[in-house]
């Protein structure tokens, strides 16, 4: 959704639904298309789509698949952005690839993932920005990542570079874990450990709503989008697919405020 200072929302999310059967795993995704450069929105629309895409587009579970439809959505977004005249487009892309027991993330920018495991949150990501590359080089505390300003100057993003280099990791899931996607508008006002504390005692629907609602009142000053989602089974189909939308594990709230 548009954040109280952005009057356009340039964010793009993906969902499972009963399309893409349970038994080649479930895919989710969000992507924040990056508002200093043309068309976000349509970049982060791009690079969804092309990693559901290659994810589902085999007949066997490929987690490869992620890695393949980034490269993919790099050279859609870089070749639309010349193509089209507009100067550089670009989006962050952090998907989320559940298959059995295991968490298959492709990440590139910094929108995040967060594992919530008995009430305590960690984050599986690292932001690929200036800031991020200041704490790894121990040049910066991580507590001034969410007030510095240049906290969202982005060093690595679909569509920007000709060539791209996601992060592409897996981990190992629990049932009961929570995963929460968000962008940059949500986790700068919400501290990593809140996403354990604050969500503790929630259904794992209210998540979204609870998170989208804390960021407006600390005043966010960026798009905020969240999708969360409870690991309820770990074999092979890792999901129960419910008869309505109203019934999923997750939810994500995408409204103006």
């Amino acid at each position: 959704m548009a954040g109280p200072v952005r009057e356009d929302n340039q964010d793009s999310i993906f969902l499972p639904d009963s399309k893409n059967g349970t038994d080649r795993g479930q895919l989710f995704a969000i992507a924040d298309g990056m508002g200093g450069y043309s068309l976000g929105n349509i970049a982060s629309k791009m690079a969804i789509d092309s990693v559901s895409s290659a994810v589902f587009s085999t007949d066997l579970p490929n987690p490869g698949a992620i890695k393949s439809g980034i490269d993919r959505a790099n050279m859609q977004v870089y070749n639309t952005a010349i193509k089209s005249g507009v100067g550089r487009m670009g989006t962050t892309l952090t998907a989320a690839y559940v298959l059995g027991d295991t968490l298959h993330l492709g990440h590139i920018g910094d929108s995040r993932a967060y594992l919530v495991r008995n009430g305590k949150a960690s984050c599986l990501t690292v932001d690929h920005t200036q800031v991020g590359e200041m704490v790894r080089a121990k040049l910066l505390s991580p507590d001034r990542v969410r007030t510095h300003a240049s906290r969202s100057v982005l060093t690595r993003a679909v569509g920007i570079d000709l060539f791209v280099r996601p992060d592409i990791s897996s981990h190992h899931l629990l049932e009961g874990d929570r995963i929460i996607l968000c962008t940059d508008g949500v986790w700068s006002v919400i501290e990593d450990l809140e996403f354990g504390t604050k969500t503790r005692d929630l259904p794992v629907e209210m998540i979204s709503q609870k998170l989208i609602d804390l960021a407006l009142d600390r005043d966010t000053d960026d798009n905020v989008s969240v999708v969360a989602f409870q690991i309820t089974k770990l074999n092979i189909p890792a999901f129960e697919i419910p008869k309505s939308k109203t019934n999923w594990l997750f939810k994500l709230r995408n409204i103006t405020r």
